[in-house]
């Protein structure tokens, strides 16, 4: 299969339908269960962690003509994507303050939060997607591209339900709350081709990019996926289930003889 096309359909599949599947989970149920939510954002976390320390940095060192440029992009790279979050959250608490209508439990309030989450998941596509496009720019159409893409997959299940809650309960229709969830993929798909473009370049293209999107993928471990896991359910569950994430990551990483 053509790499471009394996990408565009690889990241369509995984961010947008994950996104989108996210929202029918929760069009099904109406609400979150907290349990499971918990035990699902610490496993991905552990994936997550697997693929970046695993895979994506090792693949950078090698690329990089000059051995600092991958901690300091990786560092960028959850920097960039701290202040994306920062200036998103700004934006919205604006725009409460400044709404006369304002109501904390308000119909307008759902609607807004859903649309504003929905801006930041897409914000966010971006950059991991790059992690999909530069791997299929180092290693071709193999496991550890699919691997990746899972694992946004799978991260954007709970996302995808977060963003479809607020709307379904502020009154939308189902099929617009899933929608909304799935448009916020679309990003992904733009991230990864922007990945696989720069990453066949140059080596130190590649280093930058593979860096950039680990270090966006460690701000959303760090700062999204564990402290909303610790949120929905503090257990020493969750804990394993991050720990498990981790050992299924390095399985798959190492168990098809990749090096």
């Amino acid at each position: 299969m053509n790499p471009i096309l394996f990408v565009t359909l690889l990241t369509a599949a995984t961010g947008v339908g994950g996104l989108a599947l996210g929202g029918a989970l929760a069009a099904l149920v109406k609400r979150e269960s907290p349990r499971g939510t918990s035990v699902l954002l610490s496993f991905t976390a552990g994936l997550m962690l697997a693929i970046v320390a695993l895979d994506m940095v090792p693949e950078a060192m090698e690329a990089a003509p000059w051995l600092p440029m991958v901690p300091l992009v990786l560092v960028g790279g959850f920097l960039v994507t701290y202040l994306l979050n920062c200036w998103i959250d700004k934006s919205a608490h604006h725009e409460d303050e400044n709404n006369p209508h304002h109501c904390a439990c308000g119909h307008h309030d759902l609607h807004t939060a859903g649309l504003v989450l929905a801006a930041a998941v897409a914000l966010h596509n971006v950059p991991v997607g790059m992690a999909v496009g530069a791997s299929v720019a180092v290693e071709g159409i193999c496991l550890a591209s699919v691997l990746a893409a899972v694992t946004i997959g799978l991260h954007n299940i709970p996302e995808g339900m977060s963003i479809a809650i607020p709307l379904l309960h502020d009154g939308s229709k189902t099929l617009g709350a899933i929608g909304v969830a799935a448009l916020s993929g679309l990003p992904t798909v733009a991230g990864a081709l922007a990945g696989y473009f720069v990453g066949n370049q140059a080596p130190a293209a590649l280093a930058a990019a593979l860096s950039l999107a680990g270090g966006a993928m460690l701000y959303v471990v760090f700062f999204e996926l564990l402290p909303e896991a610790s949120l929905q359910w503090k257990s020493r569950w969750s804990i394993l289930a991050t720990v498990v994430g981790f050992a299924l990551g390095v399985l798959l990483i190492f168990g098809h003889g990749h090096h």
